[in-house]
């Protein structure tokens, strides 16, 4: 059955931003080739302008990509529990796992800001993993989990300590023994907050 127009569309798009993720992830954003990445994708520079405008716009889609990829594992590890706190540590520490990886920390943590800019990418980041992040602890609040505390301040807070844990990670040359260690880290650090 031939494709309608719609999806060639939404079958080229998705091809070019799944051939670009490897390139961006293996080489980095400056060092991909637009020319490389139409050529592996069996298409033209000109399908890229025509859905992306740019190599940036490119390199915004897949980053979109990612973060709601991240973001559907934070929550599909949180529903393992029915409990609200082991919830809020199986998705912190899903979102500390799943952005180590290699196909997704250079594209979230290291090219996104420099690439978009920060605003951007704060603003992507508060769409997916935050935004999760910010419900569960509103939620806990309402419950009396938690101390008496700013949730949207908490959110930020928690979500900076965990970027920059996962740079940390990704640095180490025992990258197992460190996420091990952030998270233990990170657990401690939540159970301050714990309504006693």
């Amino acid at each position: 059955m031939k494709q309608s127009k719609e999806e060639q569309k939404k079958a080229t798009i998705r091809k070019l931003t799944e051939v670009a993720r490897v390139y961006f992830s293996d080489q980095g954003y400056a060092d991909a080739s637009m020319e490389d990445m139409v050529k592996e994708a069996g298409l033209t520079r000109g399908a890229l302008y025509h859905h992306f405008g740019s190599k940036e716009g490119l390199f915004h889609a897949v980053l979109e990509m990612v973060q709601t990829e991240v973001a559907e594992r934070v929550e599909t590890e949180a529903a393992k529990s029915e409990d609200m706190w082991e919830q809020l540590l199986l998705g912190c520490h899903a979102f500390v796992s799943a952005a180590i990886e290699s196909p997704n920390r250079r594209i979230m943590l290291i090219d996104g800001p420099s690439v978009l800019g920060w605003e951007t990418w704060r603003k992507m980041n508060q769409q997916n993993s935050m935004r999760l992040l910010h419900d569960q602890l509103q939620l806990m609040k309402e419950y009396g989990y938690l101390k008496p505390v700013s949730i949207t301040s908490l959110t930020h807070l928690l979500s900076g300590a965990m970027n920059e844990a996962i740079l940390w990670v990704c640095q180490m040359p025992d990258q197992q023994q460190a996420l091990v260690e952030a998270t233990s880290s990170l657990t401690l650090m939540l159970e301050g907050f714990k309504a006693k």
